[in-house]
């Protein structure tokens, strides 16, 4: 009798994980949103906030010079970007807190980054993120300024864009 207990309990325990996680990851699902007061210092002077941002579609990509996926995925957002930023797309890259400056300025210009580029050298922008494990780490927010997409690790060029597409287009 106990051993069909443990299964049923086991069931459910799998029942409940698996609908759980699929509940965090269902697209469209507002992860932590970070403070519409966040605020980054871009490299060419600019300062630019979420909250200035409201209404808008904003993508904002964490990377570190150090890291080669994220130079590699860099290309992929130039392209985001020139493709949507007219419709209404921002897109911040936020380099690593531990970047030296000038090694920023001199990648972005380097890569032809088209986009504006902040430099976190406090980590307050990450922690208002809810901190970040890793680069290329990457939020897309709606325009209410709800977290519609999480990726940690390069993002998915097409699945992207399929949801840039919709939020600009009333999705």
């Amino acid at each position: 009798m106990s051993r069909g207990w443990s299964g049923a309990a086991l069931g459910l325990l799998l029942t409940l994980g698996v609908g759980a996680g699929l509940w965090v990851l269902r697209p469209g699902m507002a992860f932590r949103d970070p403070p519409p007061d966040t605020s980054f210092q871009a490299i060419d002077g600019r300062k630019l906030s979420l909250a200035a941002l409201r209404g808008h579609p904003v993508l904002v990509n964490f990377w570190s010079t150090s890291c080669r996926p994220c130079i590699e995925e860099m290309p992929l957002l130039a392209r985001l970007y020139r493709r949507w930023s007219a419709q209404g797309l921002e897109l911040i890259g936020v380099a690593a807190p531990y970047d030296r400056p000038d090694n920023v300025v001199t990648l972005a210009r380097r890569e032809a980054i088209p986009y504006p580029v902040a430099l976190d050298l406090t980590g307050a922008v990450e922690q208002a993120f809810g901190g970040i494990r890793g680069t290329p780490t990457s939020f897309l927010i709606g325009p209410a300024g709800h977290v519609r997409l999480r990726t940690q690790g390069p993002l998915d060029g097409p699945g992207t864009e399929r949801e840039i597409a919709a939020m600009l287009h009333g999705g």
